[in-house]
């Protein structure tokens, strides 16, 4: 691979851009330890970057030119404003400024959502996932549909447990289907906690890595804290709450009616999952498609669709999501 990043050359008349920072410290945060930080921008928008001192020089094309400026100066912005950059932003704001360079990464990085125990603060890191963060904010009822990695259920559970340690609610209470793939409790092997564990893990992952592993615990002994399999929400009304319901692709039509109105007064709900991913049987209407089509111009229930764009997992899940979209629209074709 071509290293796109070294010293500036003697003759810069080549040069498409320059940007000189007045905060050497800072640039250099910027530039990243031997300016890895900069290479991981010139490879992802295959342009030249040069750096002397804290100022950056750019070979490029025009427009790739000005994006890699776009991106440099918005996060210096962030360094200034105390946001500690690390490389899966810069992974995020190339992302981000390459579908829009009209983005202000700053109105989506510095909204903290919470700082969990390790001191490491849950921001958006996408317009999307902004989007759902204020329609969290502003609605009692929230859907969040789109592809796995996009942070839809991490965002949630970093909402309800920022509104449970503020008060605005007394609980969290997190829930899912318990029946995938054709697959019932009952030919699981141990008893009824061992059959539905398997299934809520991914929220007990995600809330452990919001609070220290002995809080969890006590709040979920204190029932504060509910991780249950959605069956279990029949006949409750749940007042007070943030109620998340996740891979809400797998409920049918009447576990989702279920659901959304066991909700009580206080209370939030927020619905994620990926459509194209149920595993219901054929026969079968996923709950979250239903919802999807009969709810969206209800006043007070607000829809945000993620995109292929918005995962924040390794960069490779993009590129799988990629691949998938193109088997299936070929078995579209072939139909």
């Amino acid at each position: 691979m071509e290293n796109h990043v070294g010293e500036a050359p003697a003759d810069h008349q080549q040069n498409i851009g320059k940007v000189s920072f007045s905060d050497i410290e800072l640039a250099r945060q910027l530039f990243g330890e031997h300016n890895r930080n900069l290479l991981r921008i010139a490879d992802a928008t295959d342009c030249r970057i040069h750096a002397r001192g804290s100022t950056v020089f750019i070979d490029g094309d025009p427009i790739p030119a000005a994006l890699v400026r776009n991106i440099l100066e918005q996060l210096y912005d962030l360094l200034k404003n105390g946001y500690p950059v690390y490389p899966n932003d810069i992974d995020y704001a190339v992302s981000v400024l390459s579908h829009d360079d009209r983005t202000r990464l700053k109105d989506i990085f510095l909204d903290t959502v919470y700082v969990t125990s390790k001191k490491r603060s849950i921001t958006p890191k996408s317009p999307s996932q902004k989007a759902y963060i204020d329609a969290m904010r502003q609605f009692d009822i929230v859907f969040g549909i789109g592809p796995a990695g996009t942070g839809k259920t991490y965002l949630a559970m970093a909402m309800a447990v920022a509104a449970l340690s503020k008060g605005v609610v007394s609980r969290i209470v997190l829930t899912r289907p318990a029946v995938e793939a054709g697959e019932t409790l009952g030919f699981l092997p141990g008893d009824l906690t061992d059959k539905v564990d398997p299934y809520l893990r991914p929220l007990y992952d995600a809330l452990h890595d919001m609070m220290r592993f002995e809080k969890a615990s006590k709040l979920m002994e204190q029932n504060v804290i509910e991780v249950a399999p959605i069956a279990f929400m029949r006949g409750r009304t749940l007042n007070d709450s943030f109620i998340i319901l996740d891979e809400a692709q797998n409920t049918t039509s009447e576990q989702m009616k279920m659901f959304l109105t066991r909700i009580g007064f206080n209370s939030k709900a927020v619905i994620t999952g990926d459509v194209t991913q149920v595993d219901l049987p054929p026969h079968r209407i996923s709950g979250l498609i239903e919802a999807r089509d009969i709810l969206r111009n209800i006043k007070g229930i607000e829809f945000v669709f993620f995109s292929k764009t918005d995962v924040v997992r390794h960069r490779l899940v993009q590129d799988v999501i990629d691949a998938y979209e193109k088997l299936d629209e070929l078995k579209r074709m072939d139909k």
